[in-house]
């Protein structure tokens, strides 16, 4: 059976960072790691390929090459993915489809017509598909109605991917998250008890990556990397003696829940594995709104000083932000802007807030009559919200417009990360002194040459370049691949501008107007009710 897996496209969004990986030659920020999961849990006396559409069209050869087409995809993929499909199907090929955005809607999928829908985890899924196969069957859709052990499951087939034109490798750890937050679908997708692989089978992909020759960054895919919090922690205490016996050949990333800052033990276990930087999501500075999303766990202590903790811990905040949630006073994104200053958090994803499909917020805003027709919401920066608003929504989206141009502004960019950088803490280990890449260099040099030449910023950044050498020398080489990512956030504040004022224009020239009033009023009927 030969099988060929197709990630579709993703969109120009915050993850995308063209400018940033033009500067170092690489394609893409990170690979697909749901399809080389896939491919691992299949029969391995399958034959594969993979083709990333972020780096490359499938050639014509491909197509005829394949018995089935798999696809994966999340919902800001959903355009190329439907595309994807309609391609394999005019070539006759069995389509087989899975991952998030199936999941939640796989009516969209079918009508297009895919013929195998592979839903929920793959870990339970998959070997039902694999029996249809085998059985001859053309069809069929697959569904779980528990959520899998992933201690089960196996090494993904990192092989298959175009190592070179990646920027970083993902592994997972674990599945799920504890909280429920009322706009998250990790939740409904994974379930609210993480589950998580065991040390060794971690420890066995990394060793993998690092018998493929792979030497740069590793992403921590994980939603809620500390969900698990006792689980992890004996991950860490054996992934600190992998890192030093391999002399440290990777730095990690990942993304984590505020109260990452309420135990010291996992901060410092974090830096010293090598972890480098990592996601809150902190959503607003707005109390009110947090209690009304059920983000609870963002209001038990100062969000500014959980920030300021994890910074002198040594780890980079990125932060999530997102405007819009039921309630919400006029200048929330001025307020967003004065955290995130206040804070000195550099990388900010900032959204409009989105229902997505079978969440909370969805199924009460449906029971609400407030979805929008035919939006089907997306976490891309460049998409209006897709319901009705206790705010005017040409309020809000204006509101959104100028605080995430204020955001990337390039001068206050830099003042952020210098000021980040001033303060952040180091691991006691030092990686080996090596010759670094003329790639490295070349992307040193064009930074110098834009930001330190070129623009408006240029006094800033020798102030700050100078400052950071003298007072924290320590944190240089992050703090000035930290000062690259402006490169990409300057551009792409434009076409969040460009984007959302032109769908604004054509909301308003459709004569559409939220009847902001009523559904304030519904807002304020279920805020009063969940206090009580």
């Amino acid at each position: 059976m030969r099988i060929l897996l197709v990630y579709p496209i993703f969109p120009k969004t915050f993850w995308s960072y063209e400018k940033i990986l033009e500067l170092v030659d690489r394609k893409v920020l990170l690979p697909p790691l749901g399809l080389v999961t896939v491919a691992a849990i299949l029969p391995q006396e399958w034959e594969f390929k993979l083709v990333d559409r972020n780096i490359r069209a499938a050639t014509e050869a491909e197509w005829a090459w394949a018995d089935v087409v798999i696809l994966s995809a999340m919902i800001v993929q959903k355009q190329d993915l439907l595309d994807q499909i309609q391609e394999a199907k005019k070539r006759g090929k069995l389509v087989a489809v899975g991952g998030p955005y199936p999941t939640s809607v796989p009516h969209e999928v079918e009508n297009v017509g895919a013929d195998f829908l592979i839903l929920d985890e793959g870990e339970i899924t998959l070997p039902m598909f694999i029996e249809a196969i085998q059985r001859g069957d053309t069809s069929g859709t697959f569904r779980a109605t528990e959520k899998p052990d992933v201690t089960s499951t196996p090494i993904p087939r990192f092989d298959l991917l175009e190592l070179n034109a990646y920027d970083m490798m993902s592994v997972q750890f674990s599945r799920g998250c504890p909280f429920q937050c009322e706009f998250c679908d990790i939740i409904v997708l994974y379930g609210r008890k993480p589950r998580t692989k065991t040390p060794a089978q971690l420890l066995a992909e990394l060793d993998y990556l690092y018998e493929l020759g792979w030497r740069r960054g590793v992403f921590m895919v994980d939603d809620n990397f500390i969900g698990n919090k006792r689980n992890v922690k004996l991950l860490l205490k054996e992934l600190k003696v992998w890192m030093a016996e391999h002399k440290y050949p990777f730095r990690f990333d990942t993304e984590a829940s505020i109260d990452l800052a309420q135990d010291a033990e996992m901060l410092e276990l974090m830096v010293e594995c090598g972890f480098s930087a990592v996601f809150l999501g902190i959503e607003t500075p707005d109390e009110d709104s947090l209690q009304m999303t059920k983000k609870f766990q963002n209001t038990r202590s100062s969000l500014t000083e959980a920030v300021e903790t994890i910074i002198k811990a040594g780890l980079r905040p990125m932060a999530g932000f997102i405007i819009g949630f039921d309630g919400e006073k006029a200048g929330a994104g001025d307020r967003i802007v004065r955290f995130a200053e206040q804070a000195a958090i550099p990388s900010t994803t900032f959204a409009m807030l989105q229902a997505l499909p079978n969440t909370a917020l969805w199924h009460r805003l449906k029971k609400e009559g407030r979805l929008r027709e035919n939006q089907d919401g997306n976490i891309n920066q460049t998409t209006l919200m897709n319901f009705l608003p206790t705010r005017p929504l040409e309020e809000l989206a204006r509101e959104y417009i100028e605080a995430f141009c204020t955001l990337y502004d390039p001068v206050q960019y830099l003042d952020r990360t210098y000021r980040c950088f001033l303060m952040m803490g180091l691991p006691s280990w030092k990686a080996p002194a090596k010759m670094p890449e003329w790639v490295v260099v070349k992307a040193l040099l064009i930074v110098i040459w834009r930001q330190g030449i070129k623009r408006e910023t240029r006094w800033k950044f020798w102030h700050h370049l100078f400052s950071i050498l003298k007072r924290n020398p320590g944190v240089i080489e992050h703090y000035i691949s930290a000062c690259a990512h402006n490169e990409h956030f300057l551009e792409y504040r434009q076409i969040v501008r460009d984007q959302i004022e032109s769908q604004l224009a054509e909301y308003l020239a459709q004569g559409a107007e939220t009847p902001y009033v009523l559904v304030k009023e519904k807002a304020e009927e279920k805020a009063e009710a969940v206090v009580s």
